[in-house]
């Protein structure tokens, strides 16, 4: 039983102990008072009945009627004369006055009306007695009338009490809900400061949460920081802060194999020519600003879209990828551009070249890099500042004509052909978490299903993302209503923008009560990152009908998002490029593991996407993930239905 409710028990039960103990007494009291009243008016009665009847000397039937008179005249039970013998001489008595009062009542508060006796006589001669009752019924029924204006008017004072309780609870009750969901919030990974309150004990109770949840979002920070460190530490090139090699190749990688990623884009190949010479002749820290002001420029033009990211190869090569296509030859031009301006001052022949290849969703990581090392090779011979572009075969989106494209992304939303792919997201016991499903439309009536990275741009630049989304979120309720398994869907961070999306969201998943708790949605880290009060508001609204939500790709941004903690996650997703080859680089590895800390630090699940072999599962469930997904999942049966 809550505080709460105990204390207004005790309140309520205080006020019915008080208001029955004062009807009580009131009411015993007012009995005695009435039981006294009638005895002294019985004796005054008959004292002055006996006065009468001894003027009467002994004339027994003068006598009886002056008693039957008195009798009639008067609200008299019973009037007897007893001679002096002791013998019953005359007696009027009268049936008992119906009453108002209930029985339970009378039961309760019986009134007895105590005779009153006086003695007649002849002079100095003993004629006998006379004894008068009054009835008690008319006392009892004022007795009833007066305790029912005493209850009511002591319910009445009771009930001004009860509403000073009402006010008073409720000035207690709103900072003990404040700690109380401050308390939870910090379940759920949320650090909330709640005001402090008036009252003295719960100032202090207050004080010291508040106290506390400022330590813990201290610690929070530090294990930020910290897994930051170890991101750079991972992640980065020691000199120029920009991707080291490993992870640029899986981030390269990540981008043209993910099914939500863009269809067309373009890679950038750029080499310092004649680095050895150059660190010769200027020197080796000369060399390294040379080298550190390349990194730089290329960052800084990176930095102007998103999804475009630098990597360094090694010593004297940079890659840069483009997520647009036919776009990459004029950007590698651009650069090299800039890079002329910032070494025209600059001692010596310092000049780089720019292989350039356009990149589509689905090629081979080892096809890609290696027409992008032959249009390399050939910038090389051409001479300083060149730029040279290599093929790799199959055709884009673009091929067929972006307004004809435009046209067939929206009869497929309009006449609903779309289905959503399932791939199951396991445990460390291999049971089924949750299917991922993406959503695929067929673009032409006889064509195949298109997967996102086909279409996706596309609808983002045509503000189609958010009825794309609410298609594979109504799809994926649907699908759950059948089987009852938990299903994911990934939304567009652009649907964000959309001042609707997230109460059409909600309107689907309160239209399906039963399937929305088995839902989970995710968004982009950089939904996180760029776009963090619209994220929160949508993830308001969903986990408010019970679905969960989430991160997806995510990991290159997380330890450097402000206020997590307040984000109202369920989950993350860590992206392919953070989990793979995990196996084999311990910083990653390390990387991981205090990612997943922080993580859970904060109560959310983490799941690792694009696990392709066994050696890096094992590690990922070493480092703490609550699960995996990716092609290695897929194709060893690792999946135990559930």
């Amino acid at each position: 039983m809550s505080l709460i409710r105990q204390i207004w028990l005790l309140l309520l039960g205080t006020l019915a102990i008080a208001l029955l103990a004062s009807v009580s007494i009131n009411v015993l009291s007012a009995r005695e008072t009435l039981q006294t009243q009638l005895r002294l008016k019985n004796a005054d009665n008959a004292t002055s009945l006996a006065l009468v009847l001894s003027q009467l000397k002994g004339q027994h039937d003068l006598m009886e009627m002056t008693a039957a008179a008195q009798f009639d005249t008067g609200f008299y039970r019973r009037i007897r004369f007893i001679g002096a013998d002791g013998k019953v001489v005359f007696e009027r008595e009268a049936r008992p006055q119906p009453m108002q009062a209930p029985a339970w009542f009378a039961s309760w508060v019986a009134i007895d009306s105590e005779p009153g006796v006086a003695q007649v006589s002849d002079g100095w001669r003993a004629l006998g007695s006379v004894e008068v009752i009054s009835q008690s019924t008319y006392a009892l029924d004022e007795l009833w009338r007066g305790s029912l204006q005493d209850t009511l008017a002591l319910a009445a004072v009771g009930a001004c009490a009860a509403l000073l309780a009402l006010v008073g609870v409720a000035r207690i009750r709103r900072p003990l809900e404040a700690t109380v969901e401050q308390a939870d919030s910090l379940r759920e990974g949320e650090y909330r400061i709640v005001p402090e309150p008036k009252v003295p004990e719960l100032r202090r109770l207050a004080r010291a949460m508040n106290a506390m949840v400022e330590r813990l979002r201290v610690v929070f920070e530090s294990q930020a920081a910290h897994v930051e460190s170890l991101r750079r530490a991972a992640s980065c090139d020691a000199l120029t802060g920009v991707s080291n090699r490993v992870h640029f190749l899986a981030q390269l990688r990540a981008a043209v194999q993910r099914e939500d990623g863009h269809s067309a884009g373009g890679l950038v190949l750029l080499r310092i020519l004649k680095l050895t010479e150059l660190n010769q002749s200027l020197g080796r820290e000369s060399t390294d600003r040379l080298i550190v002001s390349v990194a730089d420029t290329l960052a800084a033009y990176a930095g102007r879209s998103d999804g475009v990211f630098v990597g360094r190869l090694n010593g004297s090569d940079f890659a840069v990828v483009l997520p647009f296509g036919s776009v990459a030859n004029e950007t590698a031009l651009a650069m090299v551009a800039l890079l002329r301006a910032a070494f025209a001052g600059m001692p010596g022949m310092v000049a780089v070249a720019a292989g350039v290849v356009e990149t589509r969703h689905g090629i081979a990581l080892a096809e890609l890099m290696a027409a992008a090392d032959l249009a390399l090779a050939q910038a090389e011979c051409a001479g300083p500042f060149s730029v040279e572009s290599a093929s790799v075969s199959g055709a884009t989106w673009a091929g067929a004509g972006e307004h004809r494209w435009r046209e067939q992304l929206h009869a497929a939303l309009q006449e609903g052909r779309a289905r959503l792919a399932e791939y199951p997201v396991v445990d460390a016991q291999r049971r089924v978490i949750h299917l991922e499903c993406p959503l695929r439309l067929q673009l032409d009536e006889n064509g195949p299903f298109e997967v996102a990275a086909h279409w996706l741009p596309l609808a983002v630049r045509s503000h189609l993302s958010p009825r794309a989304d609410e298609r594979a979120l109504a799809l994926a309720l649907a699908a759950i209503a059948q089987d009852g398994r938990q299903r994911s869907v990934n939304l567009s961070p652009a649907s964000l923008q959309d001042s609707g999306f997230a109460a059409r969201v909600r309107q689907l998943l309160v239209a399906s009560p039963q399937a929305a708790p088995l839902i989970w949605l995710e968004i982009n880290e950089t939904a996180a990152a760029d776009q963090f009060q619209l994220m929160c508001e949508l993830s308001r609204q969903v986990r408010a009908c019970g679905a969960k939500f989430g991160l997806e790709h995510a990991g290159e941004r997380l330890s450097r998002i402000e206020q997590l903690f307040d984000a109202g996650l369920d989950y993350v997703k860590l992206d392919a490029a953070v989990t793979l080859g995990v196996a084999n680089a311990v910083g990653r590895a390390a990387f991981v593991k205090g990612l997943v800390m922080m993580l859970h630090g904060l109560s959310l699940q983490v799941i690792a996407e694009g696990v392709v072999d066994a050696q890096d599962a094992r590690t990922l469930w070493d480092a703490g993930v609550d699960g995996i997904t990716g092609p290695w999942v897929g194709t060893t049966g690792a999946a135990v239905q559930t």
